[in-house]
């Protein structure tokens, strides 16, 4: 009796060592910096629920009872006979399931999952709230770098064809010509500003995060998280209950008033769960690709959307590749005549050229961000 004791107390501290141990995040669990994490809050959460409900799984039970029963002995003509009278009995001590060692690893498993889950499902909105400008940011960047670099030249180009006007070197059209150019320029620019700080005030995607990645990650994340809950569902069918404690009869002399008892408890609904677990098992995972107003569905438009402009800004980046080449070419054509005539065509080109310039670094960087977060397999 003292062992059972023993064993209670140390259960007791084995579970709260369980309780005081952090779970392990699973294998292939997104992460991300805390300032990205958009889903830190629901993480604590389940996690907050998984460990509150675990907590009750992993630790002993305290109980006492007091009341009445029927003990001792009374005498008849035939001698003792155990004929019983009320006797007051005090109970106390300690009972554990042990299955509770399973459920509560379970729970803590379960809220894992969950947390998993929300942070691929948290990505993929961002994406969807990014929409057609997923990627755009980068290239939106890239042509601001170039216009930065070439509007200080076009407005000294602008200032010196302005000086050749005084001097009677260029007519007006041609530096109205020259200055509607710049003012294109400008207004390239200001619209590149306002596309940036448009897109910075939504959610930003995790860097390097490839939607069907993520996409699959959520699947195997919503799976998994449905065959913990089976899991549980399969536990509940088992009880082992460790009891031990004080068992006090008064009135009733006893040489050590301790008890003992080990309880195996089966649930025969067990045998029918196997084929229920399966059957909601496949059907949350077709229910989640059959939903035409998920996240899996609205991803997959997405994508196809995204690899349709991917393959039209490629093919639009071999035009403006090709188109500055040419142009380039014919800057160097212009630098070796050095006429008057070729200097003030020469500011036509170099106009037309620094925004070809910034569309190429802007379709460039687009095509590169498209490519990876869709990967560069077809559609």
């Amino acid at each position: 009796m003292r062992m059972t004791v023993t064993c209670g107390a140390l259960l007791s501290l084995a579970a709260r060592l369980a309780l005081a141990q952090p779970a392990p995040p699973p294998a292939g669990e997104l992460t991300s910096p805390s300032s990205e994490d958009r889903a830190a809050g629901y993480c604590d959460f389940v996690r907050g629920v998984g460990g509150a409900e675990a907590a009750l799984e992993l630790a002993p039970e305290l109980f006492g009872a007091f009341g009445v029963v029927n003990a001792g002995e009374a005498s008849g003509g035939a001698g003792t006979t155990p004929l019983g009278e009320p006797t007051p009995r005090i109970t106390a001590g300690l009972m554990y399931d042990v299955v509770g060692i399973y459920r509560g690893r379970a729970l803590r498993q379960r809220a894992e999952a969950d947390c998993r889950r929300q942070r691929a499902l948290t990505v993929l909105e961002s994406a969807i709230r990014q929409g057609n400008g997923l990627g755009e940011e980068a290239a939106l960047e890239a042509r601001a770098r170039v216009l930065e670099e070439a509007l200080p030249q076009a407005e000294a180009l602008l200032t010196s064809l302005r000086n050749d006007m005084k001097q009677g070197q260029v007519t007006l059209e041609e530096l109205n010509a020259v200055q509607v150019r710049l003012d294109g320029l400008r207004q390239l620019a200001t619209s590149t500003k306002l596309a940036r700080e448009r897109l910075a005030a939504r959610p930003r995607l995790l860097p390097g995060a490839r939607l069907e990645s993520v996409l699959n990650e959520l699947r195997a994340a919503d799976d998994q998280l449905e065959e913990h809950n089976g899991a549980l569902r399969r536990a509940r069918a088992w009880r082992l209950n460790l009891r031990g404690g004080y068992d006090r009869l008064i009135d009733v002399d006893q040489d050590l008033p301790l008890f003992g008892q080990v309880t195996l408890a089966y649930n025969l609904g067990h045998l029918w769960q196997g084929s229920a677990n399966a059957r909601a098992r496949e059907g949350r995972r077709r229910a989640t690709l059959d939903d035409v107003s998920g996240v899996p569905q609205r991803i997959n438009e997405l994508v196809a959307g995204l690899r349709a402009t991917q393959r039209t800004e490629e093919g639009r980046l071999q035009e403006v590749s090709t188109l500055v080449s040419d142009l380039e070419a014919q800057l160097q054509s212009m630098d070796a005549l050095q006429t008057r005539e070729i200097r003030r065509f020469r500011g036509y080109v170099m106009m037309e050229l620094a925004r070809l310039r910034a569309e190429q670094a802007y379709l460039r960087a687009h095509v590169e961000s498209l490519q990876s977060f869709l990967g560069a397999g077809a559609p």
